[in-house]
């Protein structure tokens, strides 16, 4: 069932049309017995007093005052159209009409039903009659012809068909107008939860003040990202405050250091200092793509951002890289075309030199990095691949997390920061990103949308 049909609105509005239209069957079937067993009954009380005057008529003048009103009746001069009349002697012999039923009645007679066919009449009529057996043997048949009962309650079922059909339709709407309010309900905390997934942590569900369980599903929301909010600004004041107050005196040794450096004599002590330097820098560095990652998981995705040529920044990035490259012998392969995405240069520009970097730092030497834009269904693939030993396939996911490297690159520089970054802007921009293999190497991914 919800494999067929896989959407819950669907499923609502089909369950609200099916119990809609169960509830009218059961009434209508509740009110159709009913109805039957009424018209049933009335007709029975109505064979029964019938009975009752013939037997009198017998007691008073005996079979032949009892026959004779039998055949008055018959040839027309009853007052009721739909009786029905027979009488057999005691023998079982028809003195008029016929018995349906060849055993004779017990002591306080019984009831029968059976179905009547004339040559005037293309359909055979039911009858409701009674048996009894009279003081000389004879046996009475009074009965009841039920065509009228019968027209009602084909009719009852005509307009049960009719009204079934109204129903399924009205059940079909209340159910789609069901689901569309429900599925209005959750569109406004959908949107929310998916603009707040997107960078907007400001964003609030609007409230309607109703109480009921969407109004306090919406408050839960809305306080559960209160609480976020908190918490993530608690962490990024502490992580700004401990950025700038350490890289204050970080800075302030690094020039100590290099002043050291240069008023040093001493020539076996230079290494140390430059090593001290370079430490430092790393540290000052370190401290600078945090505060950078923190700036932009803080900032909301902007819709006017303006509308720039991905494949510029990449072929500036592979001018700067050049001379890096050359030293070590790397080709920087690149193959862009025209693909223009929505955003922040300075960002994008940030996360084609992480990547770049990234793929020199691994590349072996006399090796060959490629670079490629392209424009395809849906957006704008960047990828990035280099011929180094690339990343195991369960560790992929991990080096994305902050300060992650892998055992062996622990003796490459970095700070385990660069792809942390590129992920940060990526979904800043709504876009995502993989890390594939490359066969050998590794291949990084990053799909961005279309302006």
């Amino acid at each position: 069932m919800s494999a067929a049909l896989p959407s819950t609105s669907t499923r609502l509005a089909l369950l609200v049309m099916g119990f809609f239209l169960a509830s009218f069957v059961l009434i209508g079937a509740g009110v159709y017995v009913a109805v039957s067993t009424l018209l049933l009954h009335d007709a029975r009380e109505l064979v029964r007093a019938d009975a009752v005057t013939l037997a009198d008529v017998y007691r008073d003048g005996g079979r032949a005052a009892l026959l004779a009103e039998l055949q008055a009746r018959i040839r027309g001069g009853g007052s009721d159209p739909d009786a029905v009349y027979a009488l057999a002697d005691a023998r079982g012999l028809a003195l008029l009409g016929r018995l349906p039923d060849a055993r004779a009645p017990g002591p306080r007679g019984r009831w029968v039903e059976f179905a009547e066919r004339a040559p005037e009449r293309a359909q055979a009529q039911r009858v409701v009659a009674v048996e009894r057996r009279l003081r000389g043997g004879e046996i009475l048949l009074v009965g009841q012809r039920l065509q009228s009962q019968d027209r009602l309650l084909a009719l009852m079922q005509q307009a049960a068909l009719l009204a079934l059909l109204i129903a399924a339709t009205l059940g079909a709407l209340v159910g789609w107008l069901t689901s569309r309010w429900v599925a209005r309900r959750l569109r406004s905390l959908d949107a929310t939860a998916a603009r707040v997934g997107a960078g907007e942590l400001g964003l609030r569900v609007p409230l309607d003040r109703s109480g009921d369980a969407f109004d306090r599903v919406a408050q839960r929301f809305n306080a559960m990202l209160d609480r976020i909010e908190d918490l993530l600004g608690g962490v990024r004041h502490a992580t700004d405050h401990i950025a700038h107050d350490l890289r204050t005196p970080l800075t302030r040794l690094r020039n100590r250091l290099e002043g050291l450096r240069r008023q040093s004599s001493d020539a076996a002590a230079r290494p140390e200092l430059e090593r001290a330097m370079a430490d430092t820098d790393q540290l000052l560095e370190a401290f600078a793509a945090l505060l950078r990652l923190a700036r932009i998981e803080a900032q909301a995705a902007d819709a006017d951002a303006p509308v720039l040529d991905l494949g510029g920044l990449v072929g500036d990035a592979a001018e700067l890289y050049a001379p890096v490259a050359a030293e070590r012998g790397i080709r920087i392969a690149v193959a862009t075309t025209e693909a223009r995405v929505r955003g922040d240069r300075d960002q994008l520009f940030q996360l084609v030199v992480n990547l770049l970097d990234n793929a020199l730092k691994h590349a072996p030497a006399d090796s060959e990095v490629a670079l490629a834009v392209e424009a395809v269904t849906g957006g704008v693939r960047l990828q990035v691949g280099d011929r180094g030993p690339g990343i195991p396939e369960l560790e992929r996911e991990r080096v994305f997390d902050r300060f992650q490297r892998l055992e062996a690159h622990r003796g490459t520089p970095g700070h385990g920061l660069g792809l942390s970054l590129v992920r940060a802007i990526v979904r800043h921009h709504g876009g995502r990103v993989r890390l594939l293999d490359n066969a050998p190497g590794l291949r990084v991914e990053v799909m961005l949308p279309l302006p």
